[in-house]
């Protein structure tokens, strides 16, 4: 558990400007997203399932969810926030994954009330459970952090199948059980988009989904409405399926190697992912080895 990320997201999220957190799904799209200056990275769930072959229809156990947050966070020195889905259960299976959770080192989660197995939040055909037992799930999440930093995020998938109104409901319900942020899935138009903030009692996290119900928004505009967290979670995946697509293309065509966009040599690619730091310890401990045979 790392009370110092924790602590470093709470600090964030007090500060005057809104936290964006774009989503990773594996070590690599996280420290891209930490070298590029961002203070957060979120583990996004539609892309760990990808990561493992599978959509985003809850068939991702929560053993392989932590243990891939676990990953992203060692590879990083930014608090991370991941996806825990439903909780995968009930309250019982809730209080276990937050304490794996603050065992792998991640600063945050959320948990939403659709039904197990669940969707993708800008999916048709979901379902969630009752408000009580949405409640319930955040009640225990909140009793089973050790550490009080840690963030309980409360998601609700109730607007495509209750209603706004229903949503907002739900997410304020969710804030007396205890939780320590909205997420207000998939609002459908720029009203109610900026009306989240002004109706849930606390602070409001913003899913930011090209291609899906939500409209586009400039996150200016987002942290103006009053969201304190703005989560990416596609950005990359997309991006490196449409690159991957791109170059596979092209050496179908060409035969030839073709040129990436990051076009970087091969020691280049290996100092992004700590190469200098790691050839310390080789040197220093070959070097220290060599003196005392000399001696």
């Amino acid at each position: 558990m790392s009370a110092t990320n924790t602590a470093r997201l709470r600090a964030l999220l007090k500060a005057d400007q809104m936290v964006i957190a774009p989503g990773a799904y594996d070590a690599i799209t996280a420290r891209t997203i930490a070298q590029a200056g961002f203070p957060a990275v979120y583990m996004t769930g539609a892309g760990t399932a990808a990561s493992l072959g599978y959509p985003d229809f809850g068939l991702v156990t929560m053993t392989e969810m932590v243990a891939n947050a676990a990953r992203i966070v060692r590879a990083v020195d930014v608090p991370v926030v991941a996806d825990a889905d439903t909780g995968y259960g009930n309250e019982l299976n809730v209080v276990r994954t937050v304490q794996e959770h603050e065992r792998a080192g991640t600063a945050g989660i959320h948990i939403e009330d659709q039904v197990s197995p669940k969707k993708c939040g800008h999916l048709d055909d979901k379902e969630i459970v009752p408000r009580e037992d949405f409640a319930a799930k955040i009640r225990a999440a909140v009793a089973a952090r050790r550490d009080p930093d840690f963030l309980v995020i409360a998601r609700t998938d109730s607007r495509a199948l209750a209603g706004f109104d229903e949503a907002v409901a739900r997410g304020n319900l969710a804030l007396e059980a205890g939780a320590d942020m909205v997420f207000l899935e998939a609002p459908q138009t720029m009203e109610e988009i900026a009306a989240v903030p002004r109706l849930v009692r606390g602070p409001c996290l913003l899913n930011v989904v090209r291609g899906g119900k939500t409209p586009e928004i400039n996150l200016l505009d987002a942290q103006s409405m009053g969201y304190r967290l703005a989560i990416v979670p596609g950005l990359l995946m997309k991006a490196v399926l449409g690159a991957c697509d791109a170059m596979l293309a092209e050496l179908k065509r060409t035969h030839v190697h073709p040129v990436p966009a990051s076009d970087m040599t091969v020691r280049q690619v290996f100092n992004r992912f700590g190469a200098e730091e790691w050839d310390t310890y080789r040197t220093r401990f070959r070097d220290a080895g060599v003196a005392k045979a000399a001696e």
